[in-house]
């Protein structure tokens, strides 16, 4: 009698004694008869099973030309690959750095002197970058052609795909006319857009031409992804295409190209939005001094709509003020000066706003600034670092400042918020200093250091600064390890300090000299002989 696969797991399941294997007796024979049968049921399901066609062997990964690490960067890129992220904030951390904070400045200095990725790294990387959004690019670009072999073979890894320009697939250069069209015609649309990206990047305007001939076939979304990389070379040209997309039936895309259109000064559109908006703000001399004057437009008409105006406000904003920051936020800054007496941006700031108006008024103008990238009125709405409103929430709020500093240069940018911590210290500074560059300037750094000496001295809850503490040790110039040998000692704790708030700034300070000097050795091991 033969017994099949299923009786044997039900008689396993229910037991020998209940149900007693067909060739063995009972008792304790017969568990050892249930195993024999199921060794012999074993050898003939395997005997009876047919091989299957082999598969296609996958094509050899591309090669990758670009020099192997030093030894010592190798090593050290595996052990930053099996770290684990430390708590982040709050709590005590001790003194050992978080490998996983120091992996992203690793991979910029590794892609700045063009190094290719150890293959036997490259699923660790791949593990690290699907886990954190914000290193895909670094990693991805780092792991190289071999990294996107591997995501076409396993499922985890696919976002490599979706993040590479077109999906891992070679793009067609300038000159292949046929297959560019081809390719714009049929392709995916992860492969359109990069694509045109390519294009937009090289000959601005035969991307813009490649997007026209299509554009009233695509669909919604489509089109606002494809207008989105219109940013890239955004010039005069492109001002009768996008004057186009204004009446575009989608609302999202009738916004954005409103807003291209708007950081064109030069613009049909926005010549428009500076006659709505002049007529809204002008300088009263009626009183003992010269003042802004705002009167809000009472309505959103079908002209405002269709350059961009959103008529319908956000809840709990008003709408006459609603349309009148995005009347001056469209409106090019050059034309305040010959509106308001030919001032200057520092003397249109300066000047005051009646009937409360001033936070929307420069609010707008903080926009404004950012989206046309002009300095000299970032700066005047900046103020000077050390005034008194430029700690608390003022007509321009920390996050606008942050957003205005993004405009200038470097080490200006750094000055100011230098500036700011010496005269207001760190507890509003944590969104300025991550729009400063890395590694921080000797004046920035000194700063930073010197407020949170200024705060362990005043002893101050030490868990409030670990933000500042971490953006420290990854963003402090590695020369400066050495200045700060003196913080490491437990101080005496005041009366009135948090209780081990002493013992928890010495560990912080241990932890941040040792992050320090960790990220010079990690630079010089990059740039040490490859053997």
């Amino acid at each position: 009698m033969t017994t099949t696969w299923e009786d044997l797991v039900t008689t396993a399941l229910l037991g020998t004694d209940r149900r007693p294997p067909v060739t063995g007796g009972a008792g304790r024979e017969a568990p050892e008869a249930l195993l024999d049968e199921a060794a012999v049921a074993t050898v003939r399901r395997r005997a009876g099973l047919c091989p299957a066609p082999a598969a296609r062997r996958p094509e050899p990964a591309a090669e990758d030309p670009r020099p192997a690490l030093p030894a010592a960067a190798a090593r050290r890129l595996a052990m930053l690959l099996s770290g684990r992220p430390g708590t982040g904030t709050g709590g005590r951390r001790g003194t050992s750095p978080d490998l996983m904070e120091l992996l992203p400045q690793w991979l910029a200095a590794a892609n700045s002197r063009g190094f290719a990725a150890p293959p036997q790294t490259l699923p660790a990387l791949l593990d690290a970058a699907r886990g954190r959004t914000d290193l895909r690019p670094a990693a991805l670009a780092f792991a190289g052609p071999r990294a996107l072999w591997l995501a076409r073979l396993n499922q985890d890894w696919r976002f490599a795909l979706r993040a590479a320009p077109g999906g891992g697939t070679a793009l067609p250069g300038p000159e292949d006319i046929e297959a560019i069209r081809q390719l714009w015609q049929e392709g995916l649309f992860a492969e359109r857009v990069a694509l045109l990206t390519a294009l937009r990047a090289r000959t601005p305007d035969a991307a813009r031409e490649l997007l026209a001939g299509t554009w009233a076939t695509e669909r919604a979304e489509d089109r606002l992804m494809f207008l989105d990389s219109l940013r890239t070379g955004l010039a005069g040209g492109d001002e009768p295409f996008l004057e186009q997309a204004l009446s575009d039936r989608s609302r999202n895309v009738r916004t954005t190209a409103a807003e291209l259109l708007s950081a064109l000064p030069g613009s049909a559109l926005a010549g428009r939005m500076a006659v709505r908006a002049g007529a809204c703000v002008a300088v009263d001399r009626t009183g003992d001094g010269p003042v802004i004057a705002v009167e809000a437009p009472p309505e959103c008409d079908a002209g405002m709509e269709r350059d961009g105006v959103v008529a319908k406000p956000p809840t709990g904003r008003g709408e006459r003020s609603w349309w009148l920051g995005q009347l001056v936020e469209a409106t090019p800054l050059t034309a305040w000066s010959a509106r308001l007496g030919g001032r200057t941006p520092g003397e249109i700031v300066a000047l005051p706003v009646a009937d409360g108006w001033q936070g929307e008024l420069h609010a707008a103008w903080s926009r404004a600034a950012v989206r046309q990238r002009d300095a000299d009125w970032a700066r005047a709405l900046l103020g000077a670092p050390a005034a008194p409103e430029a700690g608390g929430p003022g007509a321009v709020s920390l996050a606008e400042r942050a957003k205005l500093l993004a405009t200038l240069e470097g080490g200006e940018r750094a000055g100011w918020v230098a500036g700011f911590i010496a005269a207001h210290g760190l507890s509003e500074a944590f969104q300025l200093l991550g729009v400063c560059p890395v590694p921080w300037s000797a004046p920035l750094g000194r700063a930073v250091v010197d407020a949170l000496d200024i705060a362990r001295d005043a002893g101050s809850y030490p868990w409030s600064f670990s933000g500042v503490m971490g953006l420290a040790e990854r963003c402090l110039d590695p020369a400066e390890a050495s200045r700060l040998d003196g913080l490491l000692a437990v101080p005496d704790e005041r009366e009135d300090a948090s209780p081990g708030a002493g013992g928890y700034w010495a560990e912080a300070f241990q932890r941040l000299v040792t992050t320090l000097r960790l990220r010079a050795t990690m630079l010089a091991e990059l740039d040490s002989p490859r053997n």
